[in-house]
């Protein structure tokens, strides 16, 4: 990620996590994002560690990639499951006219029962096509969306 910091701090075993950066550089890409991406970053609980509506500590669920199309791009969500300790609703994040996915494993710890966010970033995508960049960092693994837009919305968990 450009701004957001999450890193790993090996003598505390936890996570050193900043998004001020971010924060101060998010009013300048007002004009720069498309409304779902900007409507999604600029809620003032994204980044607000005691709101309910902060990403941090959401539990990876499910991923729906697209099929392929003969444009190459298509649609792709991904649900995250609400932390009891702190959300009331999941968070669901439809992708549109997606033209790159991607999953990267850069750490393995054992000894989380599941996969849940640190913190995330969205930012224009200045290459062909434009549209944003969503750069979600896990604890142990990084998701990186190109597309044209997203769609961000809180929604009740399914009951299991």
């Amino acid at each position: 990620m450009k701004y957001v910091k999450t890193d790993w701090d090996p003598e505390d075993h936890g996570f050193r996590l900043d998004a001020q950066e971010y924060l101060a550089a998010l009013p300048a890409l007002r004009g720069t994002l498309p409304e779902g991406a900007w409507a999604f970053a600029s809620d003032a609980g994204h980044y607000a560690f005691a709101s309910d509506r902060c990403v941090k500590d959401l539990e990876l669920a499910n991923i729906s990639l697209p099929a392929k199309t003969t444009s190459g791009s298509g649609t792709a969500s991904l649900t995250f499951s609400p932390n009891p300790w702190k959300h009331k609703k999941g968070l669901r994040i439809e992708y549109a006219a997606v033209t790159r996915f991607s999953i990267e494993y850069a750490r393995s710890i054992d000894w989380m029962e599941s996969i849940t966010v640190l913190l995330d970033e969205v930012l224009p995508y200045d290459g062909e096509g434009g549209g944003v960049v969503h750069e979600m960092e896990l604890t142990d693994a990084t998701i990186t969306v190109h597309c044209a837009d997203l769609t961000a919305t809180w929604e009740e968990a399914a009951a299991e």
